[in-house]
């Protein structure tokens, strides 16, 4: 397993051994953002500068943008080596509702539709866990601001990107681990920017108050952003989230051991995950990282807050262990030691999720749809979202629905299969005392949940309804069993 640890996220996890939901280390937001140099296989992208921070008016704010992409599906682990985006403009309203264009959105980064950066969101972060900065601190108008929109450049601009990683045909492209490279096609929606709005944005806006030198996180979830089609082509859909970086305590660090061995898990992969309730209550997952071989990872940056965490696991003799889950951990504060209970197999959940449109030929209109498997712990009644393993899920099932055999008459369909930990969840609720994690005793029971949107929209609903549950409800998945989970019709999808 390889993880992007920075010297300094090094140092902090020496302090991991014994202890457990502590208060962290602070994020300095006056630091040097450190730029480590691109190996010299790869082009040079746009180093991370520190931002130059101006004097701030009476009744606005300095903004910084930043980007980060903790990631769990680089190789050896997932499929890709290099992901690279360019940006190419984000702009800020206060009006959730203002469309592309309205006079109320904000340029936040200045200078960047002239000289577009270009980002490989599997790169190496900085000391601060940042990818990148974009450009200058911008002053704005103090307020809540309830949308963002992400630009960027298609391909008829690549030949003006400097220093283009993905040559002269592509602005946007990925490398797999064979080194083929791809173009990552921009879905038509992307056009008008991609849209973030309450859902995308951590506490449901981005308040700045007059006076402010605020550091934005455009955290993007490269595993679930990546769209296999038909043709073997790629699509970018981004899943991504905004949040504000807090001056202390931006970090959720710690180590995934076996319950049984207290070793870190040998030879396989652990993949970590960060949730959050959404309106529903379900927690939903806002960022996933790689532990190293050690078991040790770092979640960073983490916007001001209070989250869960669930781990899950494989180890080299493909034995499967339960989800440890710890809840009520906040950034800044350290996670300890999460212990992972050995199973035996992993179980299957398979089923179909179909995509009804409301004119006539009704297929064949492209929708982004995501499975994804909810698991409700017993003892607080807590639903969360299981991480999937990138090396057996390589697009997280992200997919688009197209039509076939297997669908339902007159519409589209993607069949889903995930591989699931077959024993009951570990989890402890987080505290300032040492609190002993205990294992679940109901069945490994699992409800497949999915979505769906239109793609490169940043989330905007293409259908009648943007989120279903199976209809069958949760359904037991026993080792090295598969079971079937009831279909997920979307309609009048557009």
């Amino acid at each position: 397993m390889r993880s992007h640890l920075s010297p300094a996220c090094a140092v902090l996890l020496m302090c991991l051994i014994s202890s457990g939901c502590k208060g962290g280390a602070p994020f300095n937001a006056g630091a040097t953002l450190n730029n480590t140099a691109a190996p010299s296989t790869t082009p040079v992208t746009t180093p991370v500068t520190d931002p130059v921070t101006p004097t701030t008016p009476a009744g606005a704010a300095n903004v910084s943008v930043m980007v980060s992409a903790p990631t769990a599906c680089e190789a050896p682990n997932g499929p890709y080596t290099h992901v690279y985006i360019t940006i190419s403009d984000i702009q800020g309203s206060t009006n959730p509702d203002a469309p592309a264009g309205d006079p109320s959105f904000v340029d936040l980064t200045p200078g960047l539709s002239s000289a577009p950066q270009q980002i490989d969101l599997l790169g190496k972060a900085n000391s601060n866990c940042f990818l990148a900065s974009l450009g200058v601190s911008q002053q704005v108008t103090a307020g809540n601001y309830q949308q963002v929109r992400i630009f960027l450049a298609p391909d008829s601009h690549a030949s003006s990107i400097s220093n283009n990683a993905c040559g002269a045909s592509y602005s946007n492209c990925l490398v797999r681990s064979d080194n083929s490279l791809h173009d990552l096609i921009l879905p038509p929606a992307t056009s008008q920017g991609i849209e973030m709005t309450s859902r995308n944005l951590v506490n449901g806006g981005i308040a700045f108050n007059a006076g402010d030198q605020p550091f934005i996180d455009l955290n993007i979830d490269v595993c679930s952003s990546i769209l296999a089609t038909a043709d073997g082509s790629y699509e970018f859909n981004p899943v991504l989230y905004a949040g504000l970086i807090p001056s202390t305590g931006s970090t959720i660090a710690g180590t995934v051991v076996s319950s049984k061995s207290g070793q870190p898990l040998s030879g396989g992969n652990v993949v970590v995950a960060l949730e959050q309730k959404d309106s529903t209550g379900i927690d939903r997952i806002l960022m996933r990282t790689a532990a190293s071989s050690d078991g040790s990872f770092v979640l960073c940056p983490v916007p001001q807050g209070t989250y869960d965490l669930v781990a899950v696991g494989v180890d080299g003799a493909n034995i499967a262990y339960s989800a440890g889950v710890e809840t009520g951990i906040q950034s800044g504060q350290l996670a300890g030691k999460i212990p992972l209970v050995p199973g035996t197999q992993q179980g299957t959940l398979e089923g179909l999720i179909s995509t009804m449109n409301g004119g006539l030929p009704p297929a064949g209109v492209p929708v982004a749809v995501q499975a994804d498997a909810l698991q409700q712990i017993a003892s607080n009644g807590t639903m969360i979202t299981v991480p999937l393993l990138p090396s057996q899920s390589p697009f997280n099932e992200a997919m688009l629905t197209t039509n076939g055999s297997s669908c339902p008459a007159g519409g589209d369909c993607a069949p889903f299969a995930m591989q699931l930990p077959s024993n009951a969840p570990n989890v402890v609720a987080c505290s300032e005392q040492t609190a002993q994690f205990t294992q679940q005793r109901s069945a490994p029971a699992y409800t497949a949940d999915s979505s769906a949107q239109i793609p490169g929209s940043g989330g905007t609903a293409a259908c009648a309804a943007s989120k279903l549950l199976a209809p069958d409800g949760a359904v037991v998945v026993g080792p090295g069993e598969t079971a079937m989970s009831g279909n997920m019709a979307f309609s009048q999808c557009q």
